[in-house]
């Protein structure tokens, strides 16, 4: 992407924290190279908030093509058990674990993209000096931490990946041909750029909740920590890591759970949240939940229409998902999330559809916007992540009481089940697929926990059941044409 672009989509995004002037300057876009753009400290600040559009996907001005890595609905959560179809289907490839080579594919050019700016920005920003070294300090270590979550997230979708580290020098942004590096060899450079962020950040605060952070780059490395332990064979030294990481992030000071569930996806930037992705319908495109929201065509007398987060078109709300009775069935009577996570539309006596109301938007005079912030890291996963590792290393004791946090701010009391690791990591799993529901983990967890040993997702997961699909996507035809040296995800 030109590196203009990508500057002037950082400074129109709402989480800017320094201004760009530079813009105003009367080079054109032609005449902008990589080695003359950065030519003070005012430039880095708004280029890596234009990276982060990698992470929430396009503004309303610059390139239109960009889904956001956390806005991708596809790789967390379609090949679960979370969604059904709804008044119609836009499901891909994925949902029915029909992948090949040529259907349903994995594109990677656009992060590879991404990466190459990360690289660039640490490549460039220690050949100046800036006025406040804690501001050069804090921009590196977001770089850092926004280069460490793509390529987590490369791995969870494809396994073994290329490992690119030096910035892209050309007018195109041409990515290097590369071979895959194993999973195990991309997890130590995250972990790397991880302990460098951490070392970096100049306060363990969380000065803004849609930039990497201290906290955030702590839960960040928890989690690879856990599908590190899991996925890739580390083993208690991975569960360890992640709990010492977790500790770190329950110190931040203001981090607390809501009280009342409905507020942690509605209320913006609320005390729940480490890390999230700004959506504002005057800024951006809306977020995945505009798949679930129903139009009011669809659900003509219903008896209890005004229940239901409808939107008056088609464009604001598609109809396509409802939550799965599979994932109904993880919720007990009394649970206070219920509310929250569905509402089941009735026509009359007759019930139909499980209408999703994680994301249910907000409402303007014109219509209804599926335009909440997305959730990357918050504190209620947090504790599930910590009854996960503390499971993971056969501390059943301390798993259930973190387990116990969520819980019982649902209402629903503590776990009184078996005590035995079996018995208590399956609870985690089903717990985190009542708090966790439509927040784009859920298929990152059921490989985890196949992996794990808590699972078989090949009986777990209704469509992929009697099929072998691997738990990796395959590599699209057009990337492979362009790389040689890259071979398809095995089992494809």
């Amino acid at each position: 992407m030109n590196k203009l672009l990508l500057t002037i989509i950082g400074c129109s995004l709402l989480l800017m924290t320094t201004s760009c002037d530079k813009l105003l300057e009367t080079k054109t876009e032609s005449s902008i190279t990589d080695d003359d753009y950065f030519q003070n400290e005012n430039d880095f600040d708004p280029y890596v908030v234009g990276i982060y559009m990698y992470l929430r996907g396009s503004a309303k001005i610059g390139p239109q093509n960009i889904t956001g890595i956390a806005n991708n609905i596809t790789y967390g959560t379609e090949r679960s058990e979370e969604l059904v179809s709804a008044l119609n289907s836009r499901f891909t490839q994925a949902w029915t674990h029909n992948l090949s080579p040529t259907s349903g594919a994995f594109d990677y050019t656009s992060w590879y993209k991404a990466i190459g700016n990360c690289n660039l920005l640490l490549a460039k920003i220690d050949n100046f000096t800036f006025a406040n070294e804690s501001n050069k300090k804090r921009v590196k270590a977001e770089t850092y931490s926004l280069r460490a979550y793509i390529y987590f997230s490369l791995i969870r979708i494809i396994g073994d990946a290329p490992l690119m580290l030096a910035a892209i020098n050309n007018g195109n942004d041409t990515i290097p041909q590369l071979p895959r590096s194993t999973a195990t060899d991309v997890m130590k450079q995250i972990i790397a750029d991880l302990d460098q962020a951490i070392a970096l950040f100049p306060e363990k605060t969380i000065p803004g909740k849609y930039r990497f952070s201290y906290a955030s780059a702590q839960a960040l490395k928890a989690d690879a920590k856990l599908w590190s332990a899991k996925v890739l064979g580390g083993g208690s030294n991975d569960f360890n890591d992640a709990i010492t990481a977790l500790a770190e992030v329950e110190k931040t000071t203001g981090l607390a759970l809501r009280t009342d569930f409905k507020e942690v996806t509605t209320v913006r930037a609320n005390s729940e949240i480490i890390l999230a992705a700004y959506f504002n319908r005057d800024e951006s495109s809306s977020n995945y939940g505009v798949n679930a929201l129903p139009y009011l065509t669809g659900i003509t007398g219903a008896t209890n229409l005004d229940s239901l987060p409808y939107c008056i078109t088609t464009s604001n709300g598609q109809g396509a998902y409802q939550i799965s009775a599979r994932s109904k069935a993880l919720f007990p009577n009394g649970d206070k999330r219920i509310p929250f996570t569905w509402v089941t539309e009735r026509q009359g006596n007759t019930l139909k559809i499980s209408w999703i109301t994680k994301l249910p938007g907000n409402k303007y005079t014109d219509d209804r916007v599926s335009d909440n912030d997305i959730i990357l890291y918050r504190l209620g996963e947090i504790y599930l992540m910590e009854a996960e590792a503390f499971a993971g290393i056969n501390n059943t004791t301390k798993a259930i009481e973190y387990l116990n946090k969520t819980r019982n701010r649902a209402g629903i009391g503590d776990y009184t089940g078996g005590t035995d690791k079996t018995s208590v990591e399956k609870e985690i799993l089903d717990e985190r697929g009542r708090e966790l529901f439509f927040e784009n983990k859920r298929w990152f967890d059921l490989v985890r926990f196949h992996k794990g040993g808590t699972i078989n997702v090949y009986t777990y997961v209704p469509n992929l059941v009697g099929k072998t699909t691997p738990l990796f996507w395959p590599l699209a035809a057009n990337v492979l044409a362009n790389n040689g040296q890259l071979k398809q995800t095995n089992g494809y």
